[in-house]
């Protein structure tokens, strides 16, 4: 006999209402709960306090209660440790900047994935009436960037760490970090690898934050920061260069150029290091990899890739000896020599 029973729908539902629990999560980071609720409150203190609809307000407390963010003791709600880390404009770890930008930005671009996907371009013209340089749309005030790199930052509090552990920076005196942000790559390299000295090298626009994050750390007497373009721009002497979630941005065209760039500026025995999160050979994983290479479809001019997918672009520049670490972090290690 045929067996008629259907398969388990439990993905396909789990799906359906997936988009309902990051809703959840962008409403609270806008509504500001998880900085009110630093201090315990009931839902009526709440509502009172945002000026926010009780009945409402309590039908979300509930979801996040369900979802981790929140607990309830009685008729009080508090933060969860996960919470007051990475939801709260005070901590360091906030990663507020980049949520608000996925709710305010990411999430009405991929409501045009469909037509992403029809033409292979990005969708910033369609979605926003803007068509331009495509990182200047990052970066519409002052506020803006730099609560936008704030949460960036908070990424790389969790992927920097295990990507410098990964390799063996141990025979290299200069690190370069372009496109360095808020520091926290090269910080982290000078932390675990003591015979380093670095520099973090961005947009004039950048640096300012850039030098505010490293003052605050063990090794800011080891860490320069310069400003400048990578594209445009001479770059600063070392003798390993990193590139962290930066080439994921750029067309094969304009990341030969940069690599090839790095390798003339390398000494020989230099080392490019490279921090993104790999694709499988069969590209249907990692999670993060898969759904970020949709991102930068909808975003930028890039695509996440493989591991041969870059090697082939190292090796036409110059460098060998192409490796992969893989770590649990949301970014992968791979490294190549000149």
């Amino acid at each position: 006999m045929t067996d008629l029973t259907p398969p388990d729908p439990a993905p396909v539902l789990d799906l359906i209402s997936a988009f309902r629990r990051t809703q959840v999560l962008f409403t609270a980071c806008e509504l500001t709960l998880f900085d009110a609720l630093g201090t315990p409150k009931t839902c009526s203190q709440l509502a009172g306090e945002l000026n926010l609809n009780a009945d409402a307000l309590e039908r979300l407390l509930g979801a996040c209660v369900m979802l981790g963010l929140l607990r309830k003791v009685g008729d009080t709600y508090a933060n969860t440790p996960a919470a007051d880390a990475y939801l709260t404009t005070a901590s360091p770890h906030r990663m507020l900047g980049y949520i608000n930008y996925s709710n305010a930005v990411l999430w009405k671009l991929w409501d045009n994935l469909p037509d992403a996907i029809r033409e292979g371009t990005h969708r910033w013209k369609q979605t926003f009436g803007t068509d331009g340089p495509i990182f200047a749309q990052l970066f519409r005030t002052p506020a803006d960037q730099r609560e936008f790199l704030l949460g960036m930052h908070g990424y790389g509090l969790m992927s920097s760490p295990q990507v410098v552990n990964a390799v063996d920076l141990g025979r290299y005196k200069t690190f370069v970090d372009l496109g360095g942000a808020t520091g926290h790559l090269a910080t982290a390299a000078c932390q675990r690898w003591p015979n380093l000295n670095a520099v973090v090298f961005d947009l004039p626009q950048v640096i300012g934050l850039s030098q505010e994050i490293v003052n605050t750390t063990p090794v800011a007497d080891r860490v320069k920061v310069i400003g400048g373009d990578f594209f445009a721009d001479e770059l600063p002497p070392g003798d390993v260069y990193a590139l962290g979630r930066i080439l994921h941005d750029w067309t094969e065209e304009k990341i030969t150029k940069l690599l090839a760039k790095i390798h003339a500026a390398l000494p020989p025995g230099g080392a490019v290091l490279i921090a993104e999160k790999v694709l499988h050979d069969d590209k249907a994983g990692p999670d993060w990899a898969v759904t970020q290479s949709l991102n930068m479809l909808l975003v930028t001019e890039g695509k996440e890739r493989t591991l041969g997918e870059y090697a082939k672009l190292l090796e036409a520049a110059g460098f060998r000896h192409v490796t992969c670490h893989r770590t649990p972090a949301p970014l992968d290690a791979l490294m190549a020599v000149k």
